[in-house]
This record gives structure tokens, sequence and C-alpha cells, in this order.
């Protein structure tokens, strides 16, 4: 019988595009409420990953479990945050947020309170009735991960979501994405190339090797929260993470 504290588990995944291997026997789990975080180099197969999980591709061989069952999304409540802002242009800020549970088709009535309440945990309550072209950067940001956590997903995908941000942004939406996690206990696989933004998450640090990608090292993160990136303790995580990424 399957622990009930695991959320994912890989057993053994490998994925091929013909003769190109990217993904070969990777195995590891995530427990329930977990904030993971995947460093690699670009292009190693972070992204092919993700896309296992969600059933785009299928595994060559091997494969994923969601409470110790093959992935089943009619059945399992996953949610993806892409690189790319993925708003509706046409669709308010609210409308937006609500899509996910109008497709659950739940009560009018609920949809509002969930609504409500995400906004607010995002403070977007005022932007409301705003379109995403009258948003800036980090607002657009903000409407995807709320969407992502109206739905009270057991299990949150993020694909390099703050990429493009500049470091001031990226640590205010860090913090209200820690807010949330904690405030939920959803289960959070965070794919990054940023090594810092990985020692700022992370409760664990999955560390990958380069195509044909296995895992190098799975690294605990014990550093308490809120976490200072120029304090000694911080820097040493990040220095380890580096040695490991340094030598492919």
């Amino acid at each position: 019988m399957e622990d009930v504290k695991v959320k994912v588990k890989v057993d053994h995944m490998t994925k091929q595009f013909g003769d190109l291997l990217v993904l070969d026997d990777i195995s590891f789990e995530v427990k329930k409420g977990e904030f993971l975080c995947i460093v690699g180099p670009t292009g190693c197969g972070k992204t092919t990953f993700l896309n296992c999980i969600t059933k785009l591709y299928e595994p060559t061989r091997g494969e994923i479990l969601i409470n110790g069952e093959p992935v089943n999304l009619k059945k399992h409540n996953v949610a993806y945050i892409f690189q790319e802002y993925s708003t509706m242009s046409w669709l308010t800020v609210e409308q937006n947020v609500a899509f996910g549970l109008k497709m659950k088709k739940l009560p009018k009535d609920v949809i509002q309170k969930e609504v409500a309440e995400v906004l607010e945990m995002v403070g977007l309550t005022k932007y409301k009735d705003y379109y995403p072209v009258e948003l800036s950067t980090s607002m657009l940001q903000r409407v995807v991960i709320a969407r992502a956590f109206a739905v009270k997903p057991e299990l949150l995908l993020m694909d390099e979501p703050y990429g493009q941000l500049d470091v001031e942004l990226r640590f205010k939406l860090e913090d209200e994405l820690l807010n949330l996690w904690k405030k939920t206990g959803t289960t959070v696989i965070f794919i990054t190339h940023n090594i810092e933004e990985a020692v700022y998450l992370s409760e664990n640090i999955l560390v990958l090797t380069n195509k044909p990608t296995t895992i190098k090292e799975k690294l605990p993160n014990k550093l308490p929260q809120p976490r200072n990136v120029v304090s000694p303790e911080f820097i040493d995580v990040r220095n380890q993470v580096t040695e490991l990424i340094k030598w492919w």
C-alpha cells in the first residue's frame, strides 16, 4: 500500500522522442504539501517532465503516480502555471480567476466566494473589473496564480513563472506564492534555472543533469522562513547547489 503522505511518485520514468533520450530512468517522491524546486540546465527536459505529469506526453517507460494511482486529470486536481502569462484578454480579472471554477460547474455563490477570497489574498480585489491589457506584468502573474489557487489544486506545477520579471518584482511574487502555499497546503513542483530562487522558495531542491537527464541529487533545504538572501546560511545552501550544477 502506498504511503498516503506521498503526493507524487515518479517511478523509473524515461522519455524518448524517436532516438533522442530526454529523461533517463528518473525516480523520486514528493510528499503531500511539499514545495519542491527542480533546477537544471536549459534544455535538460524540465518542461518535458511537467508535460508528462499533465499527460501532454506519455512516458516511454515507467510511470507517474498521484496518491498512489496513475495520473488521471479527470480525478486529480492539478493546476499548471506556464512561463507565458496565460490570461484571457476578453475576460476581466474576476472572470479569469473564476474560469476554472466555472469549468467545474460549481454553484454561482461558491464561485463568487472562492474568487473573492483568492483575489483578496493576492491584492487584486480593487482591480477585479479590469481587463488584462490594463494590468502591469506583476498583476498579470498574480491573476494567473489566483486562478490556479482558486480551484484548490492538490498539485500545482509551475514552469519558470517569474523568469521574465525583474528582481524586485520576482521577490514580491515569490513571497505572495509562499503565503498562499502555507495557507492552502498545496503540493508545489516549481521549475527554475535560477539557483537563488530555488533556495528562497523550496523545502527540497532536485538537481538534474544535462541530457540524457538523470537526477544528480535531491538536496533538503532546512533554512527557516522568511529567508534572507544575504545571510551566510542562505549563501551556503546556494553554493552547495551551484557546486552540484557546475560539473555537468
